[in-house]
């Protein structure tokens, strides 16, 4: 049984031969660190990517089957981007950026998480009008018709996904979240519009997508990073209004060519949206990130039933402790593994300090584990 047939049986509650060990990717500075220490030749981390060449020949030397976030799209953001400019240069070391969306960022040096919001582009009509709307236009160029036709996506062994874009999430990152917040309050016509706009241009690009490609995609995906520790960002019943319409007619369209299985990216505390996305024809959860709330696809199973899907749920810190820890692990997620339509995967991208040798553990232990 080839890995793309293990992951759709999975999802669709159907028989396999045995659990696939799938994964999310890495953090740059992890491989730079496989590389020092020995494990991986620095040629061997050369333009890896999600789903790529390179990623799938490092899947042989760890031993997973596949990446979940394979996925292709046409160019279905800002075009072109807000050029990237250094702003100032400030005593301590650090930059002011001006980001590809428009925002304004504080660079630290040495810092490699998520830079510091401090300013940002997109406040008021005027600002959209004349710098952001000219930039989600819809063309037939967005859609390169070769890059889908052109292509032996279906010699990878595993399920390949047509990426979606997002509703809130890129538009989250040309407000920042104090620029949507405050723009909910200040112009609500005005965000409604923008998330509108946004929606349709994605919506043209996958349709157009879906024209022109001559590969038929396993799955549907979209990014949408709106949670954190505590829960969403913003209020689960604005982003119900302004945003529910977009995913049913962006899921409605993937589903007429076939396609089942629709699957979300969102970090952080996801429980308050889940009705949204579920009512919607959104029905994958991922990466299910585990964090300091314990988060689990059994008890929304429980109250949501058997159409909620779930790819991720592993705690990707056991990786960086030893072999007791990742057998603990995998013994926490055999029940969850049992209720059926569910995919074990580390919740996000491995940090730092993984140690390569217990992911070739957990890749070997996961494969026995018995559905």
């Amino acid at each position: 049984m080839d890995n793309k047939t293990r992951a759709l049986n999975i999802l669709n509650y159907k028989a396999v031969d045995r659990m696939p060990a799938v994964h999310f990717g890495y953090w740059k500075e992890l491989l730079q660190e496989w590389v020092e220490k020995g494990h991986l030749k620095p040629e061997e981390i050369e333009g890896v990517g999600d789903g790529n060449a390179a990623d799938y020949r490092l899947n042989a030397k760890l031993g997973w089957d596949f990446n979940w976030h394979t996925t292709r799209r046409g160019a279905a953001s800002l075009r072109p981007f807000f050029k990237t400019q250094i702003l100032e240069e400030l005593p301590d070391g650090s930059r002011k950026i001006l980001t590809g969306w428009g925002v304004i960022e504080i660079e630290k040096p040495g810092v490699v998480s998520i830079s510091g919001e401090c300013d940002y582009t997109l406040k008021d009509r005027k600002a959209y009008e004349e710098l952001y709307k000219p930039k989600m236009q819809f063309t037939e160029e967005r859609v390169d018709p070769k890059y889908f036709n052109e292509n032996d996506w279906d010699k990878i062994d595993g399920p390949v996904g047509l990426e979606l874009g997002s509703i809130a999430g890129d538009v989250r990152n040309m407000l920042t979240v104090m620029g949507m917040s405050y723009m909910i309050y200040d112009d609500y016509d005005l965000l409604d519009e923008i998330v509108s706009d946004y929606a349709e241009l994605q919506y043209q690009v996958a349709k157009r997508t879906l024209e022109v490609s001559t590969f038929k995609f396993d799955f549907a995906h979209y990014w949408e990073d709106i949670c954190y520790k505590n829960g969403p960002l913003f209020s689960p019943d604005i982003l119900t209004d302004l945003c529910a319409k977009h995913y049913k007619k962006r899921n409605d369209l993937v589903k007429s060519y076939g396609m089942d299985i629709v699957s979300l990216d969102c970090d952080g505390c996801i429980d308050q949206l889940i009705p949204l996305w579920l009512e919607n024809g959104v029905n994958t959860m991922f990466p299910i990130e585990v964090g300091v709330w314990d988060a689990s696809i059994a008890p929304w199973r429980e109250k949501y039933g058997s159409g909620l899907r779930g790819v991720g749920g592993m705690n990707k810190n056991v990786l960086s402790y030893d072999k007791k820890a990742v057998d603990e692990e995998i013994e926490r997620l055999k029940p969850l593994i049992a209720l059926g339509g569910y995919i074990p995967c580390p919740d996000h991208r491995l940090p730092p300090h993984t140690k390569f040798e217990l992911v070739q553990y957990y890749t070997e232990k996961i494969k026995t584990v018995k559905i």
